[in-house]
């Protein structure tokens, strides 16, 4: 199996028009906002709308891959019980919205405790997840908990902290979790939190890191970024592949990685053309394809981790 790589496009217009867009670019598959990011109020989808996106999705045989960002304004962390509830519902209609349009995969930040401490809002959030997914039962949806940069009170910096966020979920949930939280990996994120991608071998021991906190079968979005910032900056800046601080070789091990070529890798990087008219998001994917070894080349890549690891709960799990 190839890789799998899409990109972060636009809806104006129409929804399906980031459908359109992702065949033009010969992308693999697409992450969209189902609705403007930076506003709580929020319009029903159009039944013709959510028809057309539908009917290409199938077409396209992308109805297992296709990604959703949630609204940033979304903070599920926070103490203020009045910004908590509004979240609340706005992620209700986020994974709602999703469950309409067949998009399986919904990205989320975990949110910032605004200095309530990290205990305080982690807690806050599996309480949260714990409604929602009662009332949501039956939305085919999984959150893709999302590594992040880490600045002010950010929540999810570490692998460990994203492992044991999940593993409150389901303490919370229960039966309701089952199938319903996995992650999402974003290489400026980590980078700028600390972790070293300068190089493929540490980039590789950065994704068996990732493995021993949260399992890489959890592992169900990438977000394929450079970063501007130096690493442990805490600087959330998306770059050009290869135009940052990230070392080429990192993308390589994610590229190569035989137990994510599955995994949809989504690009975030800066959009536009260049003088010539060429996309910058293809740019970014000749780039990213070009680091590609030939199967016979791959081998059976990282090795796995000796002793035990963290399931998606949070128990330890001997490997088979």
């Amino acid at each position: 199996m190839a890789p799998m790589f899409g990109s972060h496009l636009s809806i104006a217009g129409a929804l399906v028009n980031a459908l359109h867009d992702a065949q033009a670019l010969k992308l693999d598959t697409v992450q969209i906002f189902t609705k403007n990011q930076r506003q709580w109020r929020v319009r029903p989808l159009d039944p013709g709308a959510v028809r057309d996106w539908c009917a290409e999705l199938n077409r396209l045989g992308w109805a297992d891959r296709v990604v959703a960002h949630d609204a940033y304004l979304i903070n599920l962390a926070s103490p203020d019980d009045e910004l908590w509830e509004k979240s609340i519902v706005l992620m209700r209609e986020e994974i709602e919205r999703c469950a309409q349009l067949n998009i399986p995969l919904l990205v989320s930040h975990p949110g910032a405790h605004t200095g309530s401490g990290v205990e305080a809002g982690l807690g806050r959030i599996a309480k949260a997840y714990k409604r929602l997914f009662r009332e949501t039962r039956g939305c085919n949806v999984m959150m893709c908990l999302e590594d992040t940069a880490g600045a002010g009170s950010t929540l999810g910096r570490t692998f460990e902290e994203l492992a044991q966020l999940s593993a409150l979920i389901h303490e919370e949930a229960g039966a309701d979790a089952k199938g319903r939280v996995g992650f999402c990996l974003d290489t400026c994120h980590a980078f700028a939190a600390g972790y070293d991608l300068s190089s493929e071998a540490t980039a590789q021991a950065v994704l068996e890191e990732f493995d021993a906190c949260c399992g890489l079968e959890h592992l169900r979005v990438l977000h394929l970024n450079d970063s501007k910032g130096a690493m442990g900056s805490r600087l959330d800046r998306h770059e050009h592949i290869g135009k940052g601080q990230i070392g080429l070789g990192a993308f390589s091990a994610v590229v190569n990685h035989p137990r994510l070529r599955g995994v949809p890798k989504i690009m975030e990087t800066p959009k536009g053309k260049t003088p010539k008219g060429t996309p910058l998001d293809t740019l970014n994917l000749n780039r990213l394809k070009k680091l590609i070894r030939p199967p016979s080349d791959q081998g059976t890549d990282v090795v796995e981790m000796k002793g035990k690891r963290r399931t998606s709960s949070g128990k330890s799990a001997s490997r088979s």
